[in-house]
């Protein structure tokens, strides 16, 4: 299906579509919902959080709804992602508030000097502009996913962990893509979105 296309669906449609990898349905509903989100953030407040650290939340509240919405249980996709949105936003407050919200270990500070190559870098530098093959990123991204699984955060597809565990054994695009039944583009795009999703849940 063309990008024009995709554009006329439903948002159920859609949200289908990203569950099974679409990197393009998610960023449609991603563009879509993220003033719903900034428009939750508006009306609560996390202590010791700026702002934007609210809309954060509120976005790993949509990544939740896209992930985990079913049609058959839910009503329309909207209410579900209103409800994740707020929930993950109280949720984020309730920790704040009990001081049981513990940042990532100094080691994953997105501002850390690491070596790449003749360079010196940030984590963050580094992680937005290298490959998944750096064994930094690699390092970075695995501490990172580990952490969110074990908090089980929901903001990874089922589709995105199947591509994760097959890069952490070393496996190549092409021979991922053939294991999982999809094309070479879908994977980098799964690990790219890993990426985004990483850089979004260190920028709390």
């Amino acid at each position: 299906m063309d990008n024009s296309a995709v554009h006329i669906l439903t948002d159920e449609q859609l949200v289908k579509m990203a569950q099974e990898g679409s990197e393009t349905a998610e960023e449609i509903l991603i563009e879509k919902y993220k003033s719903l989100a900034k428009g939750k953030a508006k009306i609560y407040f996390i202590v010791g959080a700026e702002a934007e650290d609210v809309v954060q939340e509120g976005m790993i509240g949509l990544f939740k709804a896209i992930r985990n919405y079913d049609p058959e249980r839910e009503a329309s996709f909207k209410t579900y992602a209103d409800t994740c949105i707020n929930s993950q936003i109280i949720t984020a407050i309730k920790n704040a508030n009990r001081k049981k919200h513990q940042p990532l270990n100094e080691s994953l500070s997105l501002s850390k000097t690491v070596i790449d190559g003749d360079w010196e870098t940030t984590m963050e530098n580094l992680l937005r502009d290298s490959e998944e093959n750096n064994p930094e990123v690699l390092t970075l991204i695995k501490e990172v996913v580990d952490c969110l699984k074990a908090q089980d955060s929901g903001i990874f597809s089922e589709f995105e962990w199947k591509v994760w565990s097959e890069k952490l054994k070393g496996r190549p695009y092409t021979e991922i893509a053939s294991l999982l039944n999809k094309s070479p583009k879908s994977i980098d795009n799964a690990l790219q979105r890993i990426k985004k999703k990483v850089l979004l849940y260190m920028q709390e």
